[in-house]
């Protein structure tokens, strides 16, 4: 009765949270708050581009990336046509990038690796030795193409593997211009015309980890699969962004069941599990979505916050996730509330592997409520999300549902989840370290590292 109750749908996907540790005065409670936090209004009102930023006074608006009639659309739209005009062909296409630069991209393009690929994807975003090597090791350089993605044009880790791979293309007697392609803000340390073949261009009103629909995910997903699929991906968020729209959505819901179950119920984490290893890498990028937007202490007059904001978010592929830290769910002593991602058919029409890989799925979803005697207390939340199948419509829809939850989760709790100045902090202490400055606490541990 329960899980026929507590349902509503939106953009193809089904959420079904009747194991929740929820009631009706409880829900009724949450829509109350939803209506009183406008959540709605404000969702309107970052769909309309204003600026609600406000640390750094300007918008968020990712949603004008795939549709609407804005200005901010207009622009998005000009990169899109650019992007239909471009070819790519190369054996090898290596993505420069970190962070929102790779996440998302590389989440998705390992989601749609059912579809048959142009081109063999490497990403290369740590400054890490080892890494590069290895992706040197499986490319031919004389066929390869690099896609250099920063927003700023000045991250470390992007410019330091940027430079080792043109060193690489002139060792070995190529010109690396015709290589190389940049996706990056106009007027930006990787705005150089003289370096690349073809730059596209970001905006300031798109943060990294929101920008997965902007030419940070297109020009890859352009490169490795075709441009149909990412037009694709975009008309499934667009679906999404107007569901975002409508009261009760599936991501207003979600929103107001991680408040309840973090600030209300004092579980700190909560993990996402999806039912497929094609979104093996969904968590790690819903992770960053999540945890960089509002993993915040201070409200939006910048006045610290006296209450939790943003839970640990953390995850795996199941079944795989049951032979790890399912013990934990079931029987810890820290609840961990749990969201599943599942899929009616497999993608490549498979129906006997998917129907045990579902049976699991529902399995582990009942072991969790019910238990099984003292052994088992169950009582233990979790919810799911239901779709026919694995497309990249049904995958954009997936990713602005997410974008969603995590901004009404924000408007909940009235921060900015649009800023990141904790990750600018630790930018500028590692290049504090490289200059080896007198500060007594950096010596103290470069005395460690160094000897």
């Amino acid at each position: 009765e329960r899980i026929d109750k507590w349902v509503v749908e939106g953009a193809g996907w089904k959420l079904l949270y009747g194991s929740e540790r929820i009631d009706e005065a409880v829900m009724e409670a949450l829509l109350q708050l939803a209506n009183e936090r406008a959540l709605i209004d404000r969702m309107a009102a970052l769909q309309r581009g204003e600026p609600l930023n406000v640390t750094e006074k300007r918008a968020a608006d990712h949603p004008a990336l795939r549709g609407g009639n804005s200005e901010h659309h207009r622009l998005a739209k000009q990169e899109i046509d650019k992007l239909k005009g471009y070819s790519f062909s190369c054996t090898d296409l290596i993505v420069v990038g970190i962070g929102g630069s790779q996440l998302g991209p590389e989440a998705v393009c390992e989601a749609l690796g059912y579809l048959p690929k142009r081109c063999q994807l490497h990403f290369l975003s740590n400054l890490d030795a080892d890494e590069f090597e290895r992706v040197l090791a499986m490319i031919t350089l004389s066929t390869t193409t690099v896609v250099v993605i920063s927003k700023s044009g000045s991250t470390w880790e992007t410019e330091v593997n940027e430079q080792l791979l043109r060193k690489k293309f002139t060792e070995n007697g190529l010109e690396s211009r015709s290589h190389f392609v940049a996706v990056t803000t106009k007027g930006s340390k990787l705005d150089r015309e003289d370096d690349f073949e073809q730059i596209f261009y970001l905006f300031d009103w798109v943060g990294g980890r929101f920008s997965t629909t902007s030419m940070v995910g297109g020009v890859v997903l352009k490169a490795l699969y075709g441009m149909e699929f990412f037009s694709e991906l975009l008309e499934g968020a667009a679906a999404m962004d107007n569901v975002a729209l409508e009261e009760g959505n599936p991501a207003l819901i979600t929103a107001l069941l991680n408040l309840w179950n973090h600030n209300y119920l004092g579980y700190s984490s909560r993990v996402i599990v999806p039912y497929a290893s094609a979104l093996k890498r969904w968590p790690a990028h819903i992770q960053q979505v999540a945890m960089e937007s509002n993993g915040k202490r201070v409200d939006l007059e910048g006045k610290p916050v006296t209450y939790p904001t943003e839970a640990i978010v953390w995850g795996e592929a199941g079944t795989c996730a049951q032979h790890s830290f399912f013990q934990l769910l079931h029987q810890g002593t820290a609840v961990v509330p749990v969201e599943f991602i599942g899929f009616k058919r497999a993608p490549n029409g498979d129906t006997v592997t998917q129907k045990k890989l579902l049976a699991n799925l529902i399995g582990q979803a009942i072991a969790l409520a019910k238990g099984e005697g003292q052994a088992f207390p169950g009582n233990r939340p979790s919810r799911m999300l239901l779709t026919d199948s694995l497309s990249p419509y049904r995958l954009g829809a997936l990713l602005a549902f997410y974008e969603h939850q995590t901004a009404f989760l924000g408007f909940l709790l009235n921060i900015n989840s649009f800023d990141q100045e904790g990750v600018q902090l630790g930018k500028k202490l590692a290049k504090n370290v490289m200059q080896e400055t007198n500060d007594p606490l950096i010596q103290a541990y470069l005395d460690h590292v160094q000897n």
